[in-house]
C-alpha cells in the first residue's frame, strides 16, 4: 500500500479556524483571508489521484464508475472542511485567533499562504519535485542560511514526527477498513505489525519531501519574512495553532482512510462473486 503523503505540512498558514466555539463571528474573515476553498480543492485533487492509484495498485485497474463516485464522495469538500473546523476552532483562544488573523491577513502572511499553495500544487509534478531536490542539494553545498531556517521550521513545529504519526494512524485505519470490509483476514496484532513495518520508510520519505517542499515554497521569502514566520511559529499562539491543525488533519484523514479501505474491500469482494 502507498504511504500517506505528507498532507500535514501547512503548519501555521492554513486551516486556522473554520468553526468551533472559540472562533465566533470571525470565521468567515479567516476563510476569506486563507482562501480555504482553494485549500480544500487542492486536498481533494490529491485525494482523487490517490484513490485512482489504489485502483491500479490493489484492484488491477478493474474498478468502474461506482468506485470512482465513491472515492469522490469520500473526498467531499464540505465534509472535509467541517471535520477540520470542528477541531481547529476549538483549539484556539479568542486572543490567539485575533493574533493569527492579524499575521495571516498582513501582506507577509498572504504571500506565505500563496507560496505554500502554489508550491504544493507544483511539486506534485515529478519534474518539479526533482528540480526542488536539486535546488535543495545545491543550497546545502553552499551552506545557505535558508536551509537552516527551513530545518528550524520543521523542528519548531515537530513536522516530521507529527506527519509520521499521522501517516501511521491513517494507514492503520486503511487496513482496518480492509478487514472490516471482509476482503482481508488479519488480527489486530498483524495489522499493527504491518503498520509499524512501514515506519522507517515513511519517516525517510516524509523528511526528504518536507525539506524539498518547504525549501521551494519559502525560497522567495526575504530573510526578514522568514524570520518573522519562524518567530510566529515558535510563539504560544503558533504552537497552539500547530497542535490544533494536526488534530484536525488526523481526524479528517483517519475517517478518509478507513472509508478508502472499505471501498477497496467492497470492490475486491464484488470481484470474487
Amino acid at each position: 500500500m502507498r504511504a500517506l503523503r505528507c498532507l500535514l505540512v501547512w503548519v501555521t498558514a492554513l486551516f486556522i479556524g473554520v468553526g468551533g466555539a472559540n472562533a465566533g463571528g470571525r470565521v468567515p474573515e479567516m476563510e476569506r483571508a486563507l482562501d480555504l476553498a482553494r485549500v480544500v480543492e487542492v486536498l481533494r485533487d490529491e485525494g482523487l489521484v490517490y484513490g485512482n492509484g489504489l485502483k491500479t495498485d490493489m484492484l488491477s485497474g478493474q474498478a468502474g464508475a461506482y468506485y470512482d463516485r465513491r472515492i469522490s464522495d469520500i473526498y467531499d469538500p464540505e465534509t472535509m472542511l467541517d471535520t477540520l473546523g470542528s477541531r481547529i476552532g476549538a483549539g484556539l483562544t479568542e486572543e490567539q485567533i485575533d493574533q493569527s488573523i492579524a499575521f495571516f491577513t498582513s501582506d507577509r502572511g498572504k504571500r506565505i499562504i500563496t507560496l505554500e499553495l502554489d508550491a504544493r500544487v507544483a511539486i506534485t509534478e515529478p519534474a518539479v519535485d526533482e528540480m526542488a531536490a536539486q535546488a535543495l542539494s545545491q543550497a546545502e553545498e553552499a551552506q545557505s542560511s535558508r536551509v537552516a531556517m527551513v530545518d528550524r521550521f520543521i523542528d519548531i513545529n515537530d513536522l516530521t514526527e507529527r506527519n509520521v504519526s499521522g501517516a501511521l494512524g491513517a494507514n492503520y485505519r486503511f487496513y482496518r477498513g480492509l478487514v472490516d470490509g471482509g476482503s482481508h483476514r488479519m488480527g489486530e496484532g498483524e495489522i499493527l505489525d504491518l503498520v509499524w513495518s512501514e515506519e522507517d520508510a515513511i519517516r525517510a520519505d516524509t523528511d526528504g519531501w518536507l525539506r524539498r517542499f518547504l525549501f521551494m515554497a519559502y525560497s522567495p521569502l526575504s530573510e526578514q519574512d522568514m524570520q518573522a514566520y519562524l518567530e510566529f511559529s515558535e510563539s504560544e499562539t503558533g504552537q497552539a495553532l500547530n497542535a490544533a491543525l494536526f488534530d484536525g488533519f488526523d481526524r479528517m484523514y483517519h475517517t478518509i482512510y478507513y472509508a478508502l479501505g472499505r471501498a477497496v474491500a467492497d470492490e475486491l469482494q464484488a470481484s470474487d462473486l
